[in-house]
């Protein structure tokens, strides 16, 4: 079963399972293919990360596909150039080295079996000889071309003479498929050294960056163990920081201590709590999630029960909070979501990202994909655990999930929700309403959602449309700042995937989440 954003990308991935690929195969033809489909989302100029379960083994790996800040930029040569804060979203100063490549490469090198040239195929297919563009994704990729891709360097190869392609239209990416053919071909070394890295750091230098050839010949994807912790029976795991998975994990530990089967899922009783554990969540993620290298967090002590124990008290029933300061756990840290299960019990959930939709909006001349801004993510604050330096790895919020049986290791879910700061606030609803309610996948992303703004635990909350006037106007009287959303902005609730695996007979029950334009589908 492959489930993604697009109906297109999905068929990639079970083109490759029915070609005898295996999940990860599966996984990077529909990472390609989304390149592909959903560039205003994703692409090579991004970065991944990776869960993967080894159906035999009963082992979960984690692949930290994300790239690091150039070695020329520094928080002094910032200073002395007058930034502050943190960067403009769209300066070329904000591109990190891509490291979808190399972990779209790594990921089949260590779990696949099948050859590069095999697993890409369809994409390259569907660059050369062109697809219809979905409907939300036109309006994304007409948002992306009036913010981006009309004012950055090369953007204009990724429109038609200046204008996004309109639902329906056919879009054909010769240049892309020229990328992808390169890496078909010589692997991840063709990406990262050779034409393409020497594209990448001329074009950034020229728009006024500092990502150098040798940067991108230093990039390396690394395998990392996988942070968890138990929730209603199940064990839910996460990439470990620079990732924000950690959030999720906070906020499901304080909200296990409260009995959520008893109050009804939409109320305002119940909704207050999430929101809550969520700001406590956010106050500790916002300074301990960093690169590791740099910054370790006390990963064990954050994560502990009694930790958990000690900030639910901090919840009151009928008041928000919206001044959460990080706790201290030790005496005296746009995109696209996809996930994959094949026959054998193995899965892989998948996450790669531009950062907001088209990234920086720079494409490197005649190569057909565009360069992210993760570095916008970076603090510029002196002594901050995630402030800027050069070769760091930034604060990700990209994060793809999966949830064990705690009794026996067994397969629960494979399953994740894209959309910047919205992500652990999407794994920790979809969490709760699986474990708490259990709610089938479909049911579980249809139910209307919360976003705490920005991820700052003192945001205002946006409320998605389907949750009643009555449960707002309780929210606002108990001191949450609230922003009702509907229509097109829905998209900031996040696009996700869920495919459960039954225990008994192995059967496999998908979801996709109706903000976007994609489905989930089996062989």
């Amino acid at each position: 079963m492959v489930g993604a954003s697009q109906p297109l990308a999905v068929a990639a991935g079970l083109e490759i399972l029915a070609r005898g690929g295996n999940a990860a195969d599966a996984a990077v033809a529909t990472a390609a293919a989304l390149n592909v489909t959903e560039p205003t989302s994703t692409g090579l100029g991004g970065d991944c990360f990776a869960l993967f379960y080894d159906g035999a083994s009963r082992q979960v790996s984690a692949l930290n596909g994300s790239g690091r800040a150039p070695a020329a930029l520094t928080l002094e040569r910032l200073q002395k150039e007058g930034f502050g804060g943190r960067l403009p979203p769209y300066h070329p100063y904000t591109v990190t080295v891509p490291g979808a490549c190399a972990g779209w490469c790594d990921m089949v090198g260590q779990h696949g079996r099948l050859a590069l040239e095999t697993i890409l195929a369809p994409a390259i297919r569907l660059a050369e000889e062109g697809f219809p563009v979905a409907p939300l994704t036109a309006y994304a990729w007409e948002r992306g071309a009036e913010r981006q891709l009309r004012h950055a360097a090369g953007g204009q190869e990724l429109t038609i003479e200046g204008r996004a392609p309109r639902a329906g239209e056919i879009f054909r990416n010769p240049g892309l498929a020229r990328t992808l053919r390169t890496i078909a071909g010589g692997g991840k070394e063709a990406f990262y050294r050779g034409k393409i890295a020497a594209a990448i750091a001329a074009t950034v230098q020229a728009a006024g960056g500092c990502l150098a050839e040798a940067d991108l010949a230093a990039h390396a994807s690394t395998w990392e163990q996988p942070v968890s912790t138990t929730y209603r029976g199940l064990r839910v795991w996460e990439c470990p920081p620079n990732g924000q998975g950690l959030a999720a994990l906070l906020g499901l530990n304080i909200l296990e201590g409260f009995d959520l089967s008893a109050l009804p899922p939409l109320s305002a009783e119940r909704l207050h709590l999430e929101i809550e554990a969520m700001r406590l969540a956010f106050a500790d993620a916002r300074w301990y999630v960093a690169d590791p290298t740099f910054s370790p967090a006390p990963l064990a002590e954050l994560l502990s029960k009694g930790y958990a124990a000690t900030r639910r008290r901090l919840i009151q029933p009928g008041r928000a909070s919206l001044d959460r300061l990080r706790g201290s756990p030790v005496a005296g840290s746009d995109t696209v979501y996809f996930s994959v299960v094949d026959g054998e019990g193995n899965a892989c959930s998948f996450i790669n990202s531009n950062y907001m939709g088209f990234g920086t909006g720079i494409v490197p001349r005649g190569w057909g994909f565009s360069l992210q801004n993760r570095g916008h993510n970076f603090s510029l604050e002196a002594g901050h655990p995630n402030s800027l330096a050069p070769r760091k790895r930034p604060y990700h919020t990209i994060i793809p999930a999966l949830a064990t049986r705690e009794h026996d290791g067994s397969l629960f879910a494979s399953f994740g929700v894209m959309g910047g700061f919205m992500q652990p606030q999407g794994h920790l609803q979809v969490a709760v309403a699986l474990a708490d309610d259990a709610l089938d996948p479909q049911s579980a992303l249809d139910r209307p959602r919360f976003c705490i703004d920005e991820g700052e635990a003192g945001g205002a909350v946006a409320l998605e449309e389907g949750i009643s006037m009555p449960v707002m106007a309780r929210l606002a009287e108990m001191g949450h700042p609230l922003l009702p959303v509907s229509g097109q902005g829905r998209a900031l609730f996040g696009r996700g995937q869920i495919i459960l695996r039954d225990a008994e007979n192995g059967v496999l029950w998908g979801g996709s989440d109706p903000r976007a334009d994609g489905c989930v589908m089996s062989l």
